[in-house]
């Protein structure tokens, strides 16, 4: 058992020390995967159990300015990551059919590589994401799925950077990148105000957008089990696995939520009958939309039946609004 375990330490410290891209081991978190995990478990345990139980009794706070600033900061962010991950490789001398890593300290391949390492970062800065949520108390739209969803990123992204800062798979970044910039720019103008919704109407076609990113994806990253590229087939499976995971998940909440969107019911209020559509807040984009920290929510209506006082003693609606007949 000793040996064992020794097996499993000398094995590991061969694979971080040995087979990992010897540029990027001195940088920011790239050492080892521990304080990467680490993080991400604090992330979850605090977004789902501390920050509730910290603004249990404060009310919600008024985010409107940080949340400008935020989504403008990630729109340019994002514009940032997407024009290097161009101009170092993608648009510029990459193949999409087959791309090895350049693990040359050219200065290209350090270019890209750097910009593999700020991609990194930013799944660390999209915590924020879920940390609003918790202080406006949207507790409800912070799923189990959401909060895997960008726990998982950074862990996985880590891999990526240590091994593979670059080549063939630096495609997802490059495309998730440029989602990025149209979906904070979306949750840039909801955060506006109420008066700039009506420029809002394309909110559904962003999980189309997300899902069609997916299948990019796959399609570009399984090409490679059936040609010859040196590349490592690890990390191909890594990728196009971690795309069919998301693609199914968006396609299941895409499926389930503009369902539920077109489901009417007839509701009396009063003296008429009319049809409404159900509503629900969770629309939008991914597993949780962050429109619905701005968005004024009119799914509980006021009770047409309940108490009133007559200065004497309070007395059901019920009996004022429908008197008895004798």
């Amino acid at each position: 058992m000793t040996q064992l375990i020794r097996n499993v330490i000398d094995g590991y410290h061969d694979l971080m020390n040995n087979k990992s891209d010897p540029r990027v081991n001195d940088w920011f978190l790239m050492s080892s995967p521990l304080p990467t995990l680490c993080i991400c478990l604090t992330y979850a345990y605090c977004v789902k159990v501390v920050g509730p139980k910290l603004m249990e009794n404060r009310k919600p706070y008024d985010l409107k300015y940080v949340l400008i600033i935020y989504n403008l900061f990630q729109v340019i962010f994002s514009t940032y990551l997407f024009y290097e991950s161009a101009a170092a490789g993608w648009l510029n001398h990459y193949s999409f059919k087959c791309q090895p890593v350049d693990y040359s300290r050219s200065p290209l391949a350090m270019r890209m590589a750097r910009g593999c390492w700020w991609y990194f970062f930013s799944k660390f800065t999209e915590f924020l994401d879920t940390v609003f949520f918790v202080l406006r108390k949207k507790n409800d739209h912070i799923s189990t799925l959401h909060v895997i969803h960008h726990g998982v990123m950074p862990m996985s992204v880590w891999f990526g950077v240590k091994f593979t800062p670059g080549g063939h798979s630096s495609f997802f970044g490059f495309l998730n990148t440029f989602v990025h910039i149209i979906m904070y720019s979306y949750y840039l103008v909801a955060a506006l105000g109420p008066q700039y919704q009506k420029y809002l109407w394309w909110k559904k076609h962003l999980t189309t957008i997300q899902m069609i990113q997916f299948v990019l994806v796959m399609i570009h990253a399984f090409q490679l089990l059936f040609i010859d590229c040196n590349y490592p087939k690890a990390f191909v499976w890594w990728i196009g696995l971690h795309a069919v995971m998301f693609y199914f998940l968006f396609s299941k909440f895409y499926k389930q939520t503009y369902a539920k969107k077109g489901i009417k019911v007839k509701v009396e209020d009063q003296n008429d009958s009319e049809e409404v559509k159900i509503k629900n807040s969770n629309i939008g984009i991914c597993f949780t939309t962050q429109t619905a920290l701005y968005e004024k929510t009119d799914d509980v209506k006021e009770m047409s039946k309940g108490y009133t006082s007559d200065g004497k003693r309070l007395r059901n609606r019920v009996f004022i609004d429908n008197p008895r007949t004798s």
